[in-house]
């Protein structure tokens, strides 16, 4: 038996919003609204809202969050689901943070896409499958002991710029127009890095950084110290990452 889907699509680009609507429906998915932003759909009430599903189709972080936040104050019973590019892991957990219930990418195809949407109206949380690969990756197997980042890591002042920038979820071309280099110079770095931390994609070097509370605003001499095994512990007012269940 079908569950019972109910929803609204959000998003400045009306063909996406069309073609949304167009793949849903065709597996029962029954529309309220498709609108270009939160302030344009109609109101709801709060029995209507509850379980009701909220499609926001992103461009930016910035423009999910607040658009979340608005939704969750309007309408406490719904069910927020965000469509974005960016797989940072702070771009997640400050969306989760905000309330929402999924967080899929816009390159997931139709039936993945279908079957999230099912998940979050059954009160299930999403999350990218690019985050859960990386989760279960030998990245989180920390080693013991006192240990030097010279001398195990060997991280230079460059590549800790780039790996602060996967962290923020940038692009080879952005982070090259970023730190005024090529994007073969950046590949060069990028390669670097994930050979030296171990791991075996962008995501998982991003986590790897992000739990050590490595951050985009912070100076680098500050980051080589926050990166020593001996503060692996999260201190107070650092950066964690919170994981939904």
């Amino acid at each position: 038996m079908r569950t019972e889907c109910k929803i609204s699509i959000v998003g400045r680009n009306e063909l996406v919003r069309e073609g949304l609507k167009r793949i849903l429906a065709e597996d029962g998915f029954e529309f309220t609204a498709a609108v270009a932003t939160p302030t344009d759909l109609p109101e709801m009430t709060p029995l209507a809202a509850n379980g009701h599903i909220f499609l926001l189709d992103i461009a930016t972080a910035a423009e999910g969050l607040t658009a979340a936040r608005l939704l969750r104050t309007r309408y406490e019973g719904a069910r927020i689901v965000l469509m974005a590019d960016d797989v940072s892991i702070e771009a997640i957990a400050a969306a989760f943070g905000e309330g929402i219930d999924g967080y899929v990418i816009k390159s997931i195809s139709c039936e993945p896409l279908k079957n999230a949407l099912r998940m979050v109206v059954c009160g299930e949380k999403v999350v990218p499958s690019q985050l859960a690969s990386a989760l279960t990756a030998t990245v989180w197997k920390l080693p013991s002991g006192n240990w030097d980042i010279d001398a195990d890591l060997n991280l230079s002042a460059r590549e800790i710029e780039i790996l602060r920038c996967l962290v923020s979820g940038h692009s080879n071309k952005v982070i090259a127009r970023q730190l005024s280099i090529t994007e073969a110079t950046v590949k060069v770095h990028v390669k670097a890095v994930l050979r030296k931390l171990r791991v075996a994609n962008r995501t998982q070097a991003a986590i790897w950084a992000f739990t050590r509370g490595l951050s985009e605003a912070a100076p680098v001499r500050e980051e080589l110290e926050l990166l020593r095994p001996a503060a692996i512990a999260p201190a107070r007012g650092r950066p964690q990452l919170r994981v939904a269940v």
